[in-house]
């Protein structure tokens, strides 16, 4: 569902305060007005008016590393990057600024203004970081901890210009299941080849990646820079700012299926340059798929100083990707007064599946004996509030969703009887009532009862 006007209002009313100071007062008020009055809270983007870019998102260890580029000034005519910066977060609401790599500590030995696009891998405890200086070439550092300090292991370029017949920029990386990994990278034609285990050096010449159908923000026949690959469910995934193709070899062929952001489910304030220089890449963190992006649209931002906007990545049951919802809530919280709440949008789940549903969009499977959905963040909760589950149980007994608060073992604020439906294409809204103070509140689902399949959840509201 598109909940976007309100958030519009609040964004659009915040940053025109930041920038009009002749108006200052008014649009603080307006501002205040329209913020109580709706209680909203946006966090897209994720660290707003630093010109943090190009992102790429690792996870070590249940915590999220972005690597990304860094626009230099909002007042710049080109893309000007004069370093690196990483950053990290646990929850990716809160965003801590970690460390910063300059081109002078590589092997180019001098500054620059074309540190473009990177990314980064974990292998036998070493992290590495690679880079692009420019169109040139792509240089890796290494490092024993995922912010640095950085290494220049080998003094060179990893990937030397004329490597290939296109640039060498724009790094991906992917590790295989098997232990393999490999790097993408290039423009309008793609290259891929695999890493030695040492991870500073290819253990073969480059391939040009066949891709069945070019199409991306310059219409048909080209695609973009910033290529990236992510593996799911068994299948590739080659992307391009926000463009995709699939197959079922690394090495492809690939087989194009569009884009994952499309103009009905974008908020108004995020639609200029609708999918331009998104240069995008997906990650997993708790069972949940996320895709991270570009955007240039809000005041004070431009084609040459832009911010990251996170949203939730569903597959469908073929394995295509759904089209996202770009709005300023952005990911892993969420507002009780805006219903429903997708359960498929949790931000930790523990041993269920995500499945395309009956009623449209997506619903959550394979719910048994302590599995549980996690929702943190939930704002504007009113104080014993009624809480609402879309439901289907072909259970003869149904289950039990035990409303817990801050953990599994936590407290307990309700308990939930989600009866028989009849079968498991039967839906129904069953309700109860929460004893909890209001505010806002980090929220766990478990799911109690017998048998392989309780019952599946569709949807979540708040009263």
């Amino acid at each position: 569902m598109n909940h976007f006007n309100v958030f519009t209002k609040a964004r659009r009313c915040r940053i025109n305060a930041r920038w009009n100071v002749n108006r200052m007062a008014t649009l603080i008020g307006l501002c205040l007005y329209i913020l109580i009055s709706s209680n909203v809270i946006a966090e897209n983007p994720i660290v707003t008016g630093k010109g943090l870019c190009d992102p790429q998102i690792r996870i070590y260890d249940n915590k999220a590393y972005l690597y990304a580029t860094h626009d230099a000034s909002p007042g710049t005519k080109d893309f000007i990057m004069h370093d690196w910066w990483i950053w990290s977060s646990t929850d990716l609401v809160n965003w801590k600024y970690e460390s910063t790599l300059k081109p002078e500590d590589t092997y180019f030995g001098k500054p620059s203004n074309t540190c473009w696009a990177t990314d980064a891998m974990r292998r036998n405890g070493k992290y590495y970081m690679y880079f692009s200086m420019g169109v040139t070439d792509v240089g890796v550092v290494v490092s024993d901890s995922p912010t640095g300090p950085w290494k220049d292991p080998l003094g060179k370029p990893l990937l030397p210009a004329s490597l290939t017949p296109v640039e060498e920029r724009d790094p991906g990386i992917i590790m295989d299941d098997d232990g393999n990994a490999y790097i993408v990278f290039g423009v309008w034609d793609f290259y891929l080849a695999k890493l030695n285990e040492d991870m500073i050096s290819l253990a073969e010449a480059p391939r040009k990646i066949i891709l069945d159908h070019k199409m991306g923000p310059y219409g048909e026949g080209k695609t973009d820079d910033k290529p990236f690959l992510h593996k799911h469910d068994g299948k590739y995934y080659l992307s391009w700012g926000c463009y995709y193709a699939m197959s079922d070899n690394v090495y492809g062929p690939y087989n194009y299926k569009g884009s994952v952001i499309i103009k009905d489910r974008v908020a108004p304030e995020f639609q200029k340059a609708l999918t331009y220089d998104r240069h995008g890449s997906f990650f997993e963190l708790y069972n949940q798929w996320y895709y991270i992006c570009n955007d240039q649209s809000l005041p004070g931002s431009g084609e040459y100083f832009r911010n990251s906007v996170i949203s939730y990545i569903h597959y469908k049951d073929n394995g295509e990707i759904e089209p996202v919802y770009l709005n300023t809530l952005g990911v892993a919280r969420y507002d009780a007064s805006i219903a429903p709440i997708e359960a498929e949008n949790y931000f930790k789940a523990d041993d269920v599946k995500k499945k395309e549903c009956p009623e449209g969009g997506f619903e959550i499977r394979g719910i048994h004996q302590g599995s549980y959905l996690a929702f943190p963040k939930v704002m504007n909760l009113i104080q014993n509030t009624a809480m609402s589950f879309r439901v289907s149980s072909k259970n003869p007994a149904g289950g039990i969703i035990e409303i817990r608060e801050n953990g599994v073992g936590g407290k307990l604020l309700a308990s939930c009887k989600i009866p028989n439906t009849g079968n498991w294409n039967s839906y129904k809204t069953i309700s109860c009532n929460l004893k909890n103070e209001s505010g806002q509140k980090d929220l766990f689902l478990v799911f109690k009862g017998n048998g392989d399949e309780l019952f599946r959840l569709n949807w979540i509201s708040f009263k």
